[in-house]
């Protein structure tokens, strides 16, 4: 498990095959070569490229059973795969396999299926100027299909989140014995059992940015490495790799706290996270920007921004359907389900760009059957007229989820998120026949899905124990 504290374990490149030792070739990251006959943990100062360690763990992911690394060890951010969680398992996996006592290799699990990439352009030009594809991460279609891979043999960090949801906690992976460390900024669900370490559940607008200050001290010793070659004998500068990670680190940062304008959002943390990162830009700053892809002169932090925002925004060629799972949470309290959908577009938008409310509502309805849900909510963030905007639309689909939905309004609805009915109740629709939809423009545009999430999930328990 990754501990605070631990001293930094670097890497040799070697075919151990040549010396009799373990059945791998790759660098000593798969498994643990330390545990191999006449080797000794004297390793030379080495590091490698994002590129080179996402290579290495897919490679013993997929080696045979009996070479695989026994426990596997995975680290996985939340089920909607924001750029906060999927960034911020890879550079947490990154860094804590080389802070790890014996070294343990943490793979970095995008939760997710590959088909899903695709959604996400936003992605692509964050992992570009690290040094890296879409293809190269691991989804969920990349773990192995045979029956070695159980929740037995298998230990999860947590990051975005601490507790794990959606198909790998519904197969019985991420119980709490199972759970090895947990870094995250969402209200505390209590799973991760306390005496976990990191257990580092705290407030900031980006979990990249408790992520940052975790990994600070081996991050500052692994810089002062030499850097190894690459399969093509191609030495990278530290420089560069310093920049390509410091890239990955302040996109959700940037994203998740509005360019750190978010008064609602940005904290210490953020603010923090994102001095020390730009630090380790001081000598790629004077080379071409990745920005904008490669137009500008040095680092920008605006630019940059919004270059990646520009391309969240652009939904106008997904359907209903690649939209409403784009970013997607599902849970399950009191025997009923509920899935909440970010849409990063106004209703306006998605009624007359992308199709009409015939045709929205019926995807809705489709989705929710689809992902078994008791209720289905949908939340817009949008700036009509420079105006920061949020929306939400509740669909619930039978007589306990109504009562539920029914009883979160009447608790929070004044106060708590300020609603008002949207579009004149266009979308408002109560048959009689155990379902309910309401339509609301929400006032405290400061409640995220962070917020709101369990105010739901309080009244499903509470229409629970009645």
């Amino acid at each position: 498990m990754c501990t605070a504290g631990t001293s930094i374990i670097v890497f040799r490149i070697i075919n151990l095959t040549l010396v009799g030792l373990c059945p791998v070739t790759y660098f000593g990251l798969i498994g643990n070569i330390f545990d191999c006959p006449g080797y000794t943990t004297m390793a030379p100062a080495a590091r490698v490229s994002l590129n080179k360690f996402l290579r290495t763990a897919r490679k013993a992911l997929l080696a045979p059973p009996a070479q695989r690394p026994n426990p596997l060890v995975f680290v996985i951010g939340n089920e909607s795969a924001d750029l906060d969680s999927l960034c911020s398992s890879i550079l947490l996996a990154y860094f804590c396999t080389y802070r790890t006592t014996p070294p343990t290799l943490h793979i970095p699990l995008s939760n997710l299926p590959q088909a899903d990439l695709a959604l996400r352009p936003e992605l692509t030009a964050v992992l570009k100027p690290a040094g890296l594809h879409a293809n190269d991460l691991i989804t969920l279609d990349g773990l192995p299909k045979d029956d070695h891979v159980t929740p037995e043999n298998t230990q999860w960090q947590l990051v975005d989140h601490n507790s794990l949801t959606g198909p790998l906690a519904a197969r019985g992976f991420g119980g709490p014995e199972r759970i090895i460390g947990c870094i995250d900024h969402h209200d505390d669900e209590g799973v991760v059992p306390p005496t976990v370490k990191p257990r580092m559940i705290e407030k900031s607008g980006s979990c990249m940015s408790l992520v940052v200050e975790y990994c600070k001290p081996v991050w500052e010793e692994l810089s002062r490495l030499e850097s190894a070659e690459d399969e093509e004998g191609t030495t990278n500068s530290r420089e560069e790799w310093e920049s390509q990670l410091a890239h990955l680190a302040l996109a959700p940062i940037l994203i998740d706290t509005t360019n750190l304008t978010s008064k609602d959002k940005t904290t210490e943390w953020d603010t923090g996270a994102v001095e020390f990162l730009e630090g380790r830009l001081t000598q790629e700053s004077q080379k071409t920007s990745v920005a904008s892809g490669g137009g500008q002169e040095g680092y920008d932090r605006t630019a940059y921004f919004n270059h990646i925002t520009s391309l969240k925004e652009e939904i106008a060629g997904l359907s209903y359907r690649d939209i409403l799972r784009k970013d997607y949470k599902r849970w399950e309290d009191g025997g009923l389900a509920v899935g909440i959908s970010t849409v990063v577009r106004g209703l306006e938008y998605l009624l007359t760009e992308i199709g009409d409310q015939k045709e929205f509502t019926e995807a809705l309805r489709v989705w929710a059957k689809e992902q078994e849900l008791d209720i289905a909510a949908v939340m817009t963030v949008s700036n009509p007229d420079g105006k920061f905007t949020r929306e939400l639309l509740i669909w619930a689909f039978n007589e306990r989820a109504v009562k539920v939905v029914k009883r979160f309004v009447e608790k929070h609805g004044e106060e708590g998120l300020q609603l008002q009915t949207w579009g004149g109740g266009k979308l408002d629709s109560d048959d009689g026949k155990g379902e309910w939809v309401r339509c609301w423009t929400q006032g405290r545009v400061d409640k995220s899905r962070k917020q709101v999430a369990p105010m739901l999930r309080d009244a499903m328990k509470e229409a629970a124990r009645l």
